[in-house]
């Protein structure tokens, strides 16, 4: 796939460089409005908090890029790179950029018909609120030299001209050679960001209520929200198996599985305890299977939440 990122300081018409450069290479833009407005068709219309944008921009992206290679601009685009969108089969391009003061205070001063004082005033705004959502997305008010790969100065140049540079330069990067993302490589993006998401308790929207259970241990908790976040059916140990009786046909043991996904028929346990009481349940389920041979249960370690979310949620999601 192939992903341009663009953003700048406020007024030097940075947005506009962004437009222009998806026009001429064809490429999908993502701007700051559309991305609000996938992020309300996904999460609902509660805002995601600050520390989760990263993960819930990157899940949205990821699907894109299966069909489109993308320009992005928006403020922070280039910190995408470093979360999970870094992918061998990834081509990037981030670019930013910079103008005088002078010249953004001349652009205010068109653009909103200011006089030279009131447009400083609003400029100086802008650049206080630009620093603040970068701070709060990337954890830094400024961006480094190092974090793009081009910068351009709009002293002496129009967005067209500015545009062009972007397209010229994506050519020398092959960008518009690359082949779009991979369904393995979004499956894998997506478990990523998702189990990120997760661990904020961020759900996609059209689900009414989280289900309320309490839950024995915090790797349930995590399992339950990433089903929630599939749109996954659960209960939390519905059904208590009898294992073994005594002579007068009392149930002495008994084993109840962690979860039940009804659109499955199956039980899945979890075991990220400690070996010897993964021992123990490993011996309860072998004996389960033996008297309940109907009983559709698998044992799940923490290194096999992924294989459960590529085998059902993702084939569910995409039906």
């Amino acid at each position: 796939m192939a992903l341009l990122t663009i953003s700048g300081e406020p007024a030097s018409r940075w947005e506009e460089v962004a437009h222009g450069a998806a026009q001429l290479l064809g490429f999908e833009l993502v701007t700051e409005t559309r991305l609000a407005q996938w992020l309300v068709d996904d999460f609902g219309d509660a805002a995601v908090p600050d520390r989760a944008w990263r993960p819930a921009a990157v899940s949205l992206l990821a699907r894109m890029a299966a069909e489109h290679h993308l320009v992005v601009a928006l403020t922070g685009a280039e910190s995408l790179y470093e979360t999970a969108l870094r992918e061998p089969a990834l081509r990037t391009l981030r670019a930013s950029v910079v103008a005088a003061e002078v010249r953004r205070v001349g652009n205010v001063m068109l653009d909103q018909r200011m006089e030279r004082a009131p447009a400083q005033e609003l400029l100086a705004r802008l650049d206080a609120a630009s620093k603040r959502l970068r701070l709060a997305r990337t954890g830094r008010s400024t961006a480094p030299a190092y974090s793009f790969d081009l910068t351009l100065n709009a002293e002496h140049m129009e967005p067209s001209q500015m545009a062009e540079v972007l397209r010229a330069a994506a050519c020398s990067r092959c960008l518009t050679q690359q082949g779009l993302l991979s369904s393995a490589a979004e499956a894998k993006i997506q478990f990523e960001t998702r189990l990120e998401l997760a661990r904020h308790g961020i759900s996609p929207a059209g689900r009414a209520h989280l289900k309320r259970a309490v839950f024995g241990h915090p790797s349930e908790q995590l399992f339950a929200n990433l089903l929630d976040f599939y749109r996954i059916q659960w209960d939390y140990e519905p059904r208590s198996f009898p294992l073994q009786w005594n002579k007068d046909g009392q149930v002495t043991e008994a084993f109840s599985p962690d979860f039940y996904l009804p659109e499955f028929d199956l039980y899945v346990e979890l075991t990220t305890m400690r070996q010897s009481l993964v021992t123990r349940k490993n011996r309860k389920v072998k004996r389960l299977r033996a008297i309940y041979p109907h009983v559709n249960i698998q044992v799940f370690y923490q290194k096999d939440f992924q294989d459960l979310v590529f085998k059902y949620g993702l084939r569910m999601a995409a039906s």
